[in-house]
């Protein structure tokens, strides 16, 4: 069977992308950015709320801080659905999970849809963290399903439909968020409670998908069912090798129990995976590309573009990214994980230094501001070729399955309280450094590069026990020789 007829071959696993991408990344995508449109009616429902209870108006500094809440509580609880994405996934599986997982969605979109019937603006608060709950969960398991049914040579590709998902999303959530369509004031909880309905279609479909063969196999010791599933799944009978492989990994963790959180942070045996695993997942975040998004604004203001037509150059920013991480998809097997991650990071870090510089000089020529705008373009594109693809990839390649979700609360964990940290930090970082505020996503870009270039193993088209050989080598490159080959051996015992 050539190459292509292969790819064919595959088509289920293609529309199980689909069907968890909407569920999960694509919910994710429309939070963070269809927030944004309706925030001067969020906050004039929540004077209005306040008037009728207390007969006065909301303080300026109430409001605000309410309003800041609402956007933060969606990382508090996408923490805490990051942190049960360790345990809901073991005890009662992948599929499980998510199903019920949908079903916190659809609530909080009753919430949202509701809230203004209700007056109720803790109602939007409440709908918030839900949805917050939902992604954090949705996102870690989205990728552990998706992982544990690819084959080795597809793994990259399937888990970063995620990124695209959310890609997508994004733009989605900015395209429905103008006011001609459901950025009005009749509109906005309609638009707050769209995410429901991807949660409804994920509930619907994914209830004729498999469990992931995996969790089967390893976890339960189902063989029949994981041949099944897989049979299902890829459409191949020849599943020796597959199987092959999973049973040494079944092996090297015999009677092992799922590992804890406090395993995975404190055993050497797993202490290069959770470094290369931490350093990414919190540059998502601190690669300067949040920073980026709010100077943007500024730039194509001073580039003399009209007010009422910056929405849609934002969509045009969630466009470019959308793109970038599609094709990121296309060359993650190929380029490999270290390279695309690795190089995104350092050609990201000597953009922005330009940028930096640019920026302070803006006023000498009038030219500028439009390099200015082609800079932002580039760090985006930079961003979505590798870093924000790339990182939704590493857990299900660097982790054993005993580790596994473990470490999807983890890399959750970093994720999230970063984003949140950023979310309250970044303003005041800005006030006091302005544009030079740039300078520091700059070191930590250089530095993840460096990380990533120098002390990473590459880990396309390798199986999880290759991999883990691999990173054993820095595991344990100060013991002898014989010492290291036997650690190989029983690593995933301790």
């Amino acid at each position: 069977m050539d190459s292509a007829s292969r790819k064919l071959q595959y088509w289920r696993l293609y529309v199980l992308s689909l069907v968890l991408g909407i569920g999960g990344s694509f919910q994710y995508g429309i939070q963070v950015s269809a927030i944004a449109s309706p925030a001067m009616h969020v906050q004039s429902f929540v004077n209005y709320t306040w008037m009728l209870r207390y007969g006065a108006p909301v303080a300026d500094s109430t409001n605000q801080l309410i309003w800041s809440f609402i956007l933060a509580v969606l990382s508090l609880g996408a923490w805490a659905g990051a942190v049960h994405s360790g345990s809901l996934p073991v005890t009662y599986g992948r599929k499980k999970t998510l199903l019920f997982n949908n079903v916190v969605a659809i609530v909080a979109a009753f919430f949202m849809l509701f809230s203004r019937t209700a007056k109720s603006f803790e109602m939007i608060l409440l709908g918030r963290l839900l949805y917050g709950y939902n992604v954090g969960l949705g996102l870690s398991v989205h990728l552990m399903y998706l992982g544990e049914c690819s084959p080795k040579k597809l793994r990259g590709f399937l888990t970063l439909t995620g990124s695209i998902f959310i890609g997508f999303g994004k733009v989605t959530g900015q395209i429905i968020g103008i006011k001609e369509i459901m950025g009005s004031e009749e509109m906005w909880p309609y638009l707050l409670a769209v995410s429901g309905i991807p949660a409804i279609l994920q509930f619907a479909t994914l209830l004729f998908f498999p469990e992931a063969p995996r969790y089967l196999y390893i976890d339960k010791g189902d063989t029949e069912g994981t041949r099944k599933a897989l049979q299902w799944l890829w459409q191949d009978d020849d599943l020796k090798m597959e199987l092959d492989d999973m049973q040494k990994e079944r092996e090297s963790a015999q009677g092992e129990k799922a590992k804890t959180v406090k395993d995975v942070l404190t055993s050497r045996c797993v202490r290069w995976q959770l470094l290369t695993l931490a350093i990414p997942c919190a540059g998502v975040q601190f690669c300067g590309i949040n920073a980026l998004y709010f100077y943007a604004f500024d730039i194509f203001r001073e580039s003399g573009v009209p007010e009422d037509q910056m929405h849609y150059l934002s969509i045009g920013i969630g466009a470019t990214e959308l793109i970038t991480v599609t094709l990121c998809s296309f060359f993650i097997d190929r380029a490999g994980r270290k390279k695309l991650m690795g190089y995104g990071y350092l050609l990201m870090g000597v953009t922005m230094s330009v940028l930096t510089v640019t920026l302070s000089i803006k006023h000498l020529n009038s030219w500028i501001p439009y390099v200015n705008i082609a800079l932002i373009f580039c760090v985006i594109c930079l961003y979505g070729l590798g870093p924000s693809g790339v990182s939704m990839a590493l857990p299900a390649d660097l982790f054993l399955q005993a580790w596994r979700p473990s470490a999807y609360v983890i890399s959750g964990t970093v994720n999230w309280l970063s984003m949140f940290l950023v979310g309250m930090l970044f303003g005041y970082i800005v006030d006091g450094l302005g544009q030079f505020c740039f300078l520091i996503f700059v070191a930590y870009c250089i530095f993840s590069a460096a990380f990533m270039i120098y002390f990473v193993p590459e880990t396309k088209g390798k199986t999880m026990v290759e991999i883990m050989e691999d990173f054993n080598k820095l595991n344990y490159k100060n013991r002898s020789a014989d010492i290291e080959k036997t650690d190989i051996a029983f690593a995933t015992k301790f």
